[in-house]
């Protein structure tokens, strides 16, 4: 089976500034990618650029067989940061509507936001996202009311709602506890059965635990099964000293 997102050669600058160099990567269907490495490495240009967001200087890019701005519709994506203040009054249920722009015929009359309201299959929609995600008991929840862990479920259920192929989260985990973090990669091992997921993450350690490889990337990307992930890996990764943490739970790191 040819792969569903395919990197050959890409090179991006930001103005003069080189930020990813000569990079190949072939993600099979239903892989789940951890994709690490140190700040202004690059990761969050490689998922723009898989999203079509960003045009390489350089290379080509393939994703379900077809150039990333004409398939990215089947693509979900959670972004580092949510793009919109926590104060802005929209209800949960809203959030996850949202993810239903530009989707189809009715895409434009959501409820509150357009005129019109969704019609009866785009509320059903929605309510299976915000089921899967456990978080229908907040869909009349202000944005604004929710902990971190709960904000980052209901983008999830934003990028869900569309039914994508291929989810790519950017640091979904960044701002929550590390009982949120468990839960919430839990919940994409299991969305991992019927979908392709690429996560970008700073903790190697964590993410090898569920991943199936992980893609180290700084300007260059090299990929590694998750049981070559050891010290000397981090340490030539990072640059820097590594520290060992001790975790309460059975995998060794």
């Amino acid at each position: 089976m040819s792969p569903v997102i395919e990197l050959r050669n890409v090179s991006f600058s930001y103005g003069g500034a080189p930020v990813l160099d000569h990079v190949d990567l072939a993600v099979d269907e239903r892989e789940f990618l951890g994709i690490v490495g140190p700040n202004a490495g690059g990761k969050s240009t490689l998922l723009k650029l898989i999203l079509g967001l960003l045009r390489p200087r350089q290379g080509q890019i393939r994703v379900l067989g077809g150039a990333p701005a004409e398939t990215r519709h089947q693509l979900g994506y959670v972004a580092q940061h949510p793009g919109f203040a926590r104060d802005f009054p929209i209800s949960v249920r809203q959030v996850v509507e949202l993810g239903l722009l530009g989707r189809g015929p009715r895409s434009g009359r959501l409820a509150g936001l357009l005129p019109g309201r969704p019609g009866r299959a785009e509320r059903a929609r929605v309510d299976r996202a915000l089921h899967e995600v456990e978080v229908d008991n907040l869909a009349g929840r202000q944005i604004g009311s929710l902990s971190g862990g709960q904000l980052q479920r209901v983008l999830l259920a934003r990028a869900l709602v569309a039914q994508p192929r291929i989810l790519l989260l950017d640091e979904p985990t960044a701002n929550v506890d590390q009982r949120a973090e468990s839960e919430i990669f839990d919940l994409l091992r299991r969305l991992n059965a019927r979908m392709t997921i690429l996560v970008v993450s700073h903790d190697i350690a964590f993410v090898s635990r569920y991943v199936t490889r992980v893609a180290c990337i700084n300007r260059t990307l090299i990929c590694h099964p998750t049981t070559a992930i050891d010290a000397g890996l981090i340490q030539e990764l990072y640059g820097e000293h590594v520290r060992m943490v001790a975790h309460d739970h059975p995998h060794g790191h």
